[in-house]
């Protein structure tokens, strides 16, 4: 019997995913509650932007998928998201 190759691809990203990700890489700053809902972006002049198709399980994707990773946040309760070095 011939062996199956694993494949480690990661699947597309969604284009919610790439908005968000492409938000980031531009110098916004990915905001959710302590659970992961209510994702915010925060620009440097600390505009805020709430993304309208993004919610807890578009955060987890990301996450799961080892794009972004937490970190604290400058209020209680709050996770600023980083995406993470390759």
């Amino acid at each position: 019997m011939a062996k199956k190759k694993v494949s480690n691809v990661p699947p597309k990203l969604t284009e919610v995913e790439q908005d968000l990700l492409s938000h980031i890489q531009d110098g916004y700053q990915l905001e959710t509650d302590s659970l992961g809902s209510n994702p915010v972006l925060r620009s440097k002049d600390n505009e805020e932007i709430r993304p309208q198709s993004a919610n807890r399980n578009t955060i987890k994707a990301l996450e799961q998928r080892g794009l972004i990773s937490p970190g604290k946040g400058r209020e209680p309760l709050t996770i600023v998201w980083r995406l993470r070095k390759k």
